[in-house]
């Protein structure tokens, strides 16, 4: 087995419950930690043996695009394109974090953690 992890992919998208947080939005990080096997391609030096990790981040764009009001729902909908999309990965583990939240303190971030595995 081995690991493939993807940190701090920055986006800026419209979840929360607040009517407002879908109209004016905010910055979003999300990291991502990938268990597949990575023996063959670490053979043969061939991008088709291994996951590719702009798939990875093409997921993780495509779900942060589509507007949710919890952090819960859009990891949860990570895990599921990506284990649906790429076979080989037997387990995810994703953090989505909303960066300066609008809960009235001086709060640098909120972050949720969700994992799966196959």
């Amino acid at each position: 087995m081995g690991i493939i992890i993807l940190q701090n992919i920055r986006t800026y998208s419209y979840h929360g419950c607040l009517l407002e947080e879908g109209k004016i939005g905010s910055d979003y990080k999300v990291d991502l930690k990938i268990k597949t096997n990575l023996k063959k391609s670490a053979q043969t030096d061939e991008l088709h043996d291994t996951v590719d990790y702009v798939d990875l981040n093409r997921i993780v764009m495509e779900e942060m695009a589509i507007r949710a009001k919890l952090l819960e729902h859009v990891a949860q909908r990570i895990i599921d394109k990506i284990l649906q999309e790429l076979p080989t990965i037997t387990r995810v583990k994703v953090a989505v974090s909303k960066l300066n939240p609008p809960i009235g303190g001086d709060v640098e971030a909120v972050t949720i953690v969700l994992q799966q595995k196959r």
